[in-house]
């Protein structure tokens, strides 16, 4: 069983930056893509950033230019650099990984990320 936990959310003023954090533990990690999510209250959740097995990574385009997916196999981490944040990136953030291409069957628990105007 695979079990994903991120960190690194917190409160944050307008034009600052974050980073999340994503561990994963159990299963074959080398072979998932991992994607983060985001869900603002009241609102659908809203993919923001893919990162693929093969490392060909995709953003959304709310957040392009800011916002950069990483990964590291050999610590089975991915990560989601966040700069010149903007109040409307309040989420809570997710990170999610799978076999199959934006069908996840892991999510972490998620990590609160509040930006200030």
């Amino acid at each position: 069983q695979v079990q994903l936990v991120e960190s690194g959310g917190g409160s944050v003023q307008a034009g600052g930056s974050l980073r999340l954090s994503c561990a994963a533990s159990g299963g074959r990690f080398s072979t998932y893509h991992m994607s983060w999510y985001r869900q603002a209250p009241g609102k659908q959740r809203e993919l923001v950033a893919t990162i693929t097995r093969n490392g060909i990574t995709n953003c959304a385009d709310s957040v392009k230019g800011r916002f950069t997916i990483s990964r590291d196999n050999g610590k089975k981490m991915v990560y989601l650099q966040m700069n010149s944040l903007k109040p409307e990136d309040t989420a809570v953030y997710y990170c999610a990984a799978g076999p199959r291409y934006g069908d996840y069957d892991y999510w972490g628990q998620g990590t609160q990320v509040t930006v200030s105007s």
